[in-house]
């Protein structure tokens, strides 16, 4: 369904995979990556939103730094994800889903939903772009939370995620009182990734439809 295209940062051109659904689009979608690159799991949930009627764009991050970068959920992709992240920064993160918006925005009305690393990004393309955003279980936004919202802003956390505990979540819930907060009974940190030891598909899909609840409410 979805192809490889390039996309035009302030920094450079990245790749990115480009989904289109088969109806008329609903709106659309940033899909942001997490700390593994643009690999298939990422492609395949851009893929699940044209499924569902959205124009999905995932700007592969870590072009900006190291090209074509496609990690394994391993110990070695973890640790090669964390220093590429690092590398590239939360800045030059929101660079790349800036590219996205720009390619997106004439025609769509725009969202954004993260995954881990890249939940975090999508928060704070919530706080610095204004954009409507869903963050999956992201971990490195306890230390980013004096940031106020610009936009409706969706978080899911997995009840037994141990990267984010309940103190974590609940630091959330205090900061931000206009956010729809979901916490998911039995999840695990990646709970939506079918690529992960800890991917709970009756999870993941009620979390998906809460997801799109909140993209046709807020991208009308």
């Amino acid at each position: 369904m979805g192809q490889t295209i390039s996309i035009s940062t302030r920094h450079g051109r990245i790749s990115a995979w480009h989904a289109k659904p088969h109806v008329a689009p609903r709106g659309a979608v940033i899909v942001v990556q997490e700390i593994f690159g643009l690999n298939s799991h990422i492609r395949q949930v851009a893929d699940r939103f044209a499924n569902y009627g959205y124009v999905a764009v995932a700007p592969a991050l870590f072009d900006l730094v190291h090209p074509g970068t496609e990690l394994g959920y391993d110990e070695a992709g973890v640790a090669r994800g964390r220093e590429i992240a690092a590398e590239l920064g939360f800045n030059g993160a929101l660079d790349g889903v800036r590219g996205a918006f720009d390619l997106l925005e004439s025609e769509y009305k725009v969202g954004v939903v993260g995954f881990c690393w890249g939940g975090s990004v999508a928060f704070l393309a919530n706080t610095r772009l204004g954009l409507p955003a869903v963050s999956y279980y992201g971990g490195r936004t306890v230390p980013l939370l004096g940031e106020r919202p610009k936009a409706p802003l969706m978080l899911h956390f997995g009840e037994t995620d141990p990267i984010i505990p309940p103190e974590d979540v609940q630091k959330h819930r205090d900061a931000l009182s206009s956010a729809e907060i979901h916490v998911w009974p039995g999840a695990g940190h990646g709970f939506n990734c079918d690529q992960r030891a800890d991917y709970n598909a009756e999870v993941a899909q009620q979390a998906l439809t809460r997801t799109l609840g909140f993209l046709q409410k807020n991208l009308r």
